[in-house]
């Protein structure tokens, strides 16, 4: 047993330690607060924020302009939607990123808890000041900071509940990212349609709220964590040193993370060009009522919930009759399944530009399916993979590494987003099928050449493969 594991039998939450119940709530309120506020960010920029009189009001927007028009390539003219894109791909690559600041603070300087409790604090600062025009830019660097500091190390202390050869940990998770999907699921229900129907500062005050909650959560049930880890201030000598077959396995997970990235950009699109194309695009009448644009976010949540918790039945019953994949092979899976999604997406677009109309809300709906489907079997096994995989000396800087694959498709996602306008809407999603097609073909070739270098039983730290 590792020296921050609970006991093995500590069953009191479904199966598994009551802390996980904590963890899991606390990361849905958390994601409640991030997606209510992501949901509304880019339809907020492209009909209000990035007009005038409210663009000349953000504070310090100006040079932000001028400096993000530099790095991109953006021109003087570009569109709002573009701006909104690029500024959208930057914040939330920036939210992924900064997990390994927040890791390094955590395993050096403040340890785990206190990191998390700073994150949640600025995470609700950020959220508030949301609410006004001219703190714009200063909510975004609060939500940066505090995910950062919250994001890795709460995944951290799911890992941390198991011993070296508990099983538990991949199904673990799994119900974490149930958690994070109930929160995203309630978001635009809640927050989406307050900052839609009512006002957007509405909305991100409601987010503001759920990241309260979520610190309260994780405070009440800090009590059933086991202790955070020593933190590693001292020399290099007393640190854990990495052996050869460490240092193998540290370089694969790493050229996995490109991989990675090409593999989540259609999931990642969701909150970009994808609902600003459905806002303009897609006839969002459903049995006679038109819904609020930012309820696709809860329409995918909810398929999402649905195939995270259908997967896990599934690969158990059919782990009965043949050998269940390895992490790359679900990835592998996932992947092409995530082509599927964004050809579905291509054909509605064809369909209806072939026939002069909106695009049918069914298209969305056969892409939501596979896009769920897909997620299921990448972004929680992705992350387990990281969690169980990496030398436990580096394990809290590996998961940071790991959110690097968002970095790197959050900042594909806003370029990408720039061509919405650019190019045909059907042209547009079958590239997105292409890249994910090109990330499918390299899993294959590393499940082939690498799958037993990141075994259970090349590592010997995971138990048999299951």
């Amino acid at each position: 047993m590792t020296a921050t594991a609970v006991r093995e039998d500590d069953k009191a939450f479904l199966g598994h330690p009551k802390a996980l119940g904590y963890l899991a709530f606390s990361e849905a309120w958390e994601r409640f607060s991030y997606y209510g506020m992501q949901s509304l960010l880019v339809l907020y920029m492209v009909k209000q924020l990035l007009l005038s009189p409210h663009v000349e009001a953000i504070a310090g927007f100006e040079g932000f302009r001028a400096v993000i028009g530099r790095i991109y390539g953006l021109p003087a003219d570009a569109s709002t939607q573009a701006v909104a894109s690029t500024i959208f791909g930057l914040y939330t690559s920036l939210v992924y990123l900064t997990p390994i600041v927040g890791g390094f603070i955590a395993d050096r300087i403040l340890g785990r808890t206190r990191t998390i409790v700073v994150g949640a604090l600025l995470m609700s600062a950020g959220h508030f000041l949301m609410a006004f025009d001219a703190s714009f830019l200063l909510a975004l660097l609060c939500l940066v900071l505090g995910t950062g500091c919250f994001k890795g190390n709460i995944a951290g202390q799911v890992g941390g509940l198991y011993a070296e050869g508990d099983l538990r940990r991949a199904d673990a998770f799994q119900i974490f990212y149930l958690g994070i999907n109930a929160g995203v699921i309630a978001a635009p229900l809640i927050a989406g349609t307050l900052g839609e129907g009512v006002g957007w500062h509405y909305g991100f005050g409601a987010a503001g709220v759920g990241m309260l909650i979520a610190l309260a959560i994780y405070l009440v049930g800090r009590r059933h964590l086991p202790p955070d880890p020593p933190l590693r201030r001292t020399e290099k000598a007393e640190r854990p040193k990495l052996s050869a077959h460490d240092w193998r396995t540290v370089i694969v997970l790493v050229a996995l993370i490109p991989v990675l990235a090409s593999s989540v950009l259609v999931n990642q699109q969701i909150f970009n060009a994808y609902l600003v194309w459905a806002d303009r695009s897609v006839d969002m009448t459903f049995f006679g009522t038109k819904l609020p644009t930012t309820w696709l976010i809860t329409l995918d949540s909810i398929v999402s919930v649905s195939f995270l918790a259908g997967m896990v039945v599934f690969w158990r019953l059919w782990a009965k009759r043949f050998k269940e994949p390895d992490e790359i092979g679900k990835l592998t899976v996932g992947a092409f399944i995530s082509v599927l999604g964004a050809l579905s997406l291509a054909a509605g677009a064809a369909v209806a530009a072939a026939a002069g109309t909106q695009v049918s809300l069914w298209w969305l709906i056969a892409f939501e399916i596979f896009n769920s489907a897909a997620f299921a079997n990448m972004l929680p096994v992705s992350l387990a993979l990281y969690a169980r995989a990496s030398p436990p000396a580096v394990v809290g800087t590996m998961i940071g590494v790991y959110y690097l694959h968002l970095v790197i498709g959050n900042q594909t996602v806003g370029v990408l987003g720039t061509l919405l306008e650019k190019m045909s809407a059907t042209h547009f999603w079958l590239m997105h099928a292409g890249i994910a097609a090109g990330a499918a073909v390299i899993f294959l070739v590393v499940g082939r050449f690498f799958a037993r270098l990141l075994s259970h039983e090349a590592v010997g730290r995971g138990g048999p493969a299951h």
